[in-house]
């Protein structure tokens, strides 16, 4: 799937303008902090059928699958409770298909991290490294 067409489906499955842009916004927020604590990144957007990863990156001994969730302070759920298990099986089947066509040596590891943005400043931030795992 072209990032084109990924952009589309994810329109399509119901995330208008405004959550587009802070969802962008948080995501160049958490690539900046996540390079700042020496990841270096792979890919941001990695788009297959029936699965998107925000961002890929490594560190040491690690290649880190990231779900980034980026909330306004006044949003009703704080953006972890949105990584359910339908979510972690879509990205788990997506770094399958990385892995796949990238093969490593490194570790994989599944993070959420979570952004609270108050238009263009960060109000709560909160990066959950090894949230969940392929088991059943």
């Amino acid at each position: 799937m072209s990032i084109v067409n990924c952009q589309l489906y994810i329109a399509q499955k119901g995330g208008g303008f405004l959550s587009r842009n802070i969802g962008k916004y948080g995501e160049r927020v958490a690539a900046l902090y996540l390079e700042k604590k020496g990841y270096r990144i792979l890919e941001r957007n990695y788009c297959v059928k029936g699965g998107e990863i925000d961002i890929i990156a490594e560190r040491d001994s690690f290649i880190a699958f990231i779900e980034v969730k980026t909330r306004t302070p006044d949003f009703l759920s704080d953006g972890f409770d949105a990584v359910n298990k339908t979510k972690q099986k879509n990205i788990i089947k997506a770094s399958a298909l990385y892995l796949y066509k990238n093969p490593h040596r490194l570790q994989p590891r599944f993070d959420v991290i979570r952004i609270i943005a108050d238009g263009e400043k960060v109000v709560g931030f909160s990066h959950i490294e090894n949230a969940f795992d392929n088991s059943k």
